[in-house]
């Protein structure tokens, strides 16, 4: 798979824009991949820091707005967002004037958790997508679960096409005025099915 969270910030391809805060561009101009720093892994290991990036990923939201999205208190999510401009995954804006003329800072996704492994387990990617999913009307799930007996060769093979899969539509031109959707994917070991014996 192409990352440990590869629904986390996925913005319009790295061609159309500067590449995020502390990745690299490969031999072929791409950008490479890398293990996160202890740092960025910290700040990925929150469903709600990863919800805050999906909010910021297309439109720049200030601290207030993804407060009362995510129907918290200001405060608490500042905190969040702090951790995520430290660490590189959000950048702050110029200031504008908010409610009131008060002077607010907006912040938009960097497209950085993209390009970097973490060792956090499932459970921050878990929460975000459960969170998510609970806002969806049920009609509108199109999910599916799979089981596979496949050998070591066919399993690289399907790893290999579903990752080139996914990061051609990441790739792709980002539509400002489509449909905004969202991919949650987990490949593991099928541990309710007796494993072959030797």
């Amino acid at each position: 798979m192409p990352s440990t969270l590869p629904d986390a910030d996925a913005p319009e391809p790295v061609s159309r824009r500067q590449l995020p805060p502390g990745i690299a561009p490969g031999p072929d101009g791409r950008p490479e991949r890398r293990q996160a720093t202890d740092a960025e892994a910290r700040a990925l290991a929150s469903g709600l820091r990863l919800r805050i990036l999906r909010l910021a990923l297309d439109q720049p939201l200030t601290n207030r707005e993804i407060a009362e999205t995510l129907g918290l208190n200001p405060a608490t999510v500042l905190h969040h967002v702090r951790t995520l401009v430290d660490t590189g995954f959000l950048e702050a804006l110029e200031a504008r004037r908010g409610r009131r003329g008060a002077r607010e800072i907006p912040y938009r996704s960097t497209g950085k958790s993209w390009y970097v492994h973490t060792p956090v387990g499932s459970t921050p990617l878990l929460e975000a997508f459960l969170s998510e999913l609970a806002a969806v009307p049920p009609e509108q799930h199109d999910m599916v679960r799979l089981g596979l007996r496949l050998p070591r060769e066919e399993l690289e093979e399907f790893r290999s096409r579903l990752d080139a899969l996914i990061q051609e539509f990441h790739d792709r031109p980002r539509d400002p005025e489509a449909e905004p959707w969202s991919l949650f994917v987990a490949l593991h070991p099928d541990t309710s099915r007796p494993r072959p014996r030797d």
